[in-house]
């Protein structure tokens, strides 16, 4: 890793601390949600979401202040150094605000437009995931081990996950979901970024999902495809602007699980 890559993850480790200290006081606690969602869908926000996205845009303004920034809360701030941050300050506010621990803090690093570190932060159960340059990390409070996802031959046998079949799918696209998750193993719902995190820690094998934005997914695929899984959208191609995707541990459960979602 070269010494501006490096220096980067670096602070993006800083970021995350900072979003971790702003976000832990509210979680379990009675807050104030606001809907922020067009009529008839429930899309809640918080004063931790918009807390932690303060903090983070700050320190990047005051440290790297040539870097674009995207962010879930505020919005775009373009710049002209090649590299953007993509931030979800509170990706699964739905669970947080239940007091689920699926929720996660997400960073990534853009180099023209391509996603080269990423990052997810749990701040509850201490643990977080990096990907960069093909290289995962995970760490918690008692250890630092390599991710690696798991080896599984087809759907027959994958595990896969899905945050909500009923809230987040249009009519054909639940359609095609339930005819790839009717061939698989075992199903589980609710898992937000954390489903992800299981994929690249060899626990889960597919998670299928529709209308993701940059800041959902761009952190993430650093971290799957660095623990050997892969990411993509329903066609195959890149899923570094968002849409639809299948992020899958093994590529033959990913090739399958494409065949019946871009039919």
């Amino acid at each position: 890793m070269d010494s501006e890559l490096n220096a980067r993850l670096a602070f993006a480790h800083r970021l995350a601390d900072a979003a971790r200290a702003v976000i832990r006081p509210y979680f379990r606690r009675r807050i104030d949600v606001t809907d922020k969602g067009p009529k008839g869908f429930f899309d809640p926000v918080t004063d931790a979401d918009k807390g932690a996205e303060r903090v983070m845009r700050d320190m990047i303004a005051n440290t790297y202040p040539a870097d674009g920034i995207i962010g879930e809360e505020y919005g775009e701030r373009s710049g002209d150094s090649g590299f953007v941050w993509v931030l979800d300050p509170i990706d699964g506010t739905r669970a947080f605000i239940a007091g689920q621990p699926l929720w996660g803090v997400l960073i990534a690093l853009e180099q023209n437009g391509v996603p080269v570190v990423g990052m997810l932060d749990q701040p509850f159960l201490d643990e977080r995931f990096t990907g960069v340059g093909g290289v995962t990390e995970f760490r918690n409070a008692s250890s630092t081990e390599r991710l690696k996802t798991r080896s599984c031959a087809g759907l027959a046998d994958a595990v896969i996950t899905t945050t909500h079949p009923m809230l987040h799918f249009k009519d054909a696209e639940r359609q095609r979901y339930f005819d790839v998750e009717k061939r698989c193993r075992l199903s589980r719902y609710g898992g937000d970024c954390y489903g992800y995190a299981l994929v690249a820690m060899g626990f889960v094998d597919l998670v299928i999902e529709t209308d993701l934005k940059r800041w959902d997914i761009a952190p993430l695929i650093p971290i799957i495809e660095g623990a050997g899984g892969s990411v993509t959208n329903w066609e195959g191609g890149s899923m570094n602007k968002g849409g639809d995707v299948i992020a899958a541990g093994d590529r033959r459960v990913h090739a399958e699980a494409l065949k019946i979602l871009s039919r």
